[in-house]
């Protein structure tokens, strides 16, 4: 399966490994968005969004 993911990936533009890199981006931060709701439900949509920026603001690799 890597081989094949491998060759999938060399024979993409780069245009089209942007966009994938933007939706695996853009599902991280709703995951992280639905993870905070649910350990706070006290919090409003704009705590949570503060508090998610904050997190990719400073996240480490």
């Amino acid at each position: 399966m890597i081989a094949l993911q491998k060759k999938i990936y060399q024979s993409m533009t780069p245009e089209e490994k942007l966009k994938i890199a933007l939706r695996l981006y853009y599902s991280a931060k709703q995951l992280k968005a639905t993870a905070l709701h649910h350990e706070h439900p006290d919090w409003t949509e704009k705590e949570i969004q503060k508090k998610v920026r904050e997190i990719f603001l400073y996240a480490r690799t």
